[in-house]
């Protein structure tokens, strides 16, 4: 498959009175056409901030993007001007954002707010605009097109105004699709159908998707890798079957055995003790330290080295250093480098 987006060593920072927030330390990732990569990762851990960097939708000049390159159909988004990314935004790359009222403007009609980056950006009538709106809306699965368009965000359920959203996004026949936690506020219902069409339209589209989420069922289903993302990092990546069935890091088997399992009845759930780590002072060594139950001396100190237990598989976490197994081996911080 055809890679159209390299995220490399990407960091990203806030500025604010009480000092520097380090939201994103050093990301890297890949995509390629009709992929499906999921970022998972709690509430904070920079899910959403790495998403708007892509879009280069960080808020300035408060957040920038202190060092890393955005690589997209082999040019780097973090290097354009504002005027080139209003060109790929909505065209090229495109976003579905967490709440679907406060993405609609509720002041005009759907058929105003599906046509306008059309004929923007494409340069076709209001008449060919409107039919390609039509087209989208079926696509979509929300019946009488032709009525709809001219009704209001308010006039639509949950599960309408996210598919309205979603068509929005498409209408342009973007290469990339963000979708940042575009189920949260749904019924498993409306979830289950929302994930349905993702599928069909990657089906027949080819778009690339890169999911956020901390739903890790909704993972399961949507998804063909993971990123999972702490304080900041991706702390591991794979497959979706390497991440579910042979987990490597501690705090991607915490978040698995968080989360309840039709065949285990009767049995407690494990939280994740502790809170994750102030990103204004952010930990020189695994930021999982504190709330690890396999956490050793070396952690603490150091930020481990990578372990690729297959080509698409990768965690950072000291437990499959070898050198963990000898006392006192690693007590020094020298000798970890």
């Amino acid at each position: 498959m055809k890679k159209i987006l390299e995220v490399n060593d990407l960091h990203i920072t806030f500025s604010t009175y009480g000092g520097e927030i380090k939201a994103v330390r050093g990301v890297d990732f890949e995509l390629h056409e009709g992929e499906t990569l999921a970022i998972v990762g709690e509430s904070g851990c920079g899910k959403s901030v790495t998403a708007n960097s892509i879009m280069r939708l960080i808020p300035s000049p408060a957040g920038k993007i202190a060092n890393g390159e955005i690589i997209f159909k082999g040019n780097d988004l973090a290097k354009e001007s504002d005027k080139n990314m209003r060109k790929i935004r909505g065209v090229d790359i495109s976003m579905i954002f967490q709440d679907p009222m406060t993405a609609l403007n509720p002041t005009l009609t759907i058929g105003n707010q599906l046509t306008e980056g059309l004929r923007q950006h494409k340069n076709v009538s209001r008449k060919e605009a409107e039919q390609k709106a039509l087209e989208m809306l079926d696509l979509v699965g929300i019946p009488n097109p032709e009525e709809r368009l001219k009704q209001y965000p308010h006039q639509f359920s949950g599960g309408m105004r996210q598919r309205i959203v979603i068509a929005i996004a498409l209408i342009c026949e973007p290469d990339l699709l963000i979708a940042d936690e575009p189920t949260t506020a749904l019924d498993v219902t409306i979830q289950a159908q929302i994930l349905e069409l993702f599928e069909t339209i990657q089906e027949e589209t080819n778009v690339a998707i890169i999911l956020i989420t901390h739903d890790l069922g909704v993972v399961a289903k949507a998804a063909d890798r993971i990123a999972v993302m702490y304080a900041g990092k991706i702390i591991e990546s794979g497959t979706k079957y390497e991440v579910f069935y042979e987990p490597q890091h501690p705090y991607t088997q915490g978040l698995l055995n968080s989360i309840p399992r039709l065949d285990q009845k009767g049995e407690k759930l494990e939280p994740i003790d502790g809170t994750p780590p102030d990103l204004f002072s952010p930990p020189v060594g695994c930021p999982f330290t504190a709330r690890c139950p396999h956490a050793m001396f070396v952690c603490e100190k150091v930020y481990p080295l990578r372990h690729e237990p297959s080509e698409t598989h990768y965690a950072d976490c000291w437990l499959y250093d070898e050198r963990v197994h000898t006392p006192n081996l690693m007590n020094k911080k020298e000798e970890t480098t």
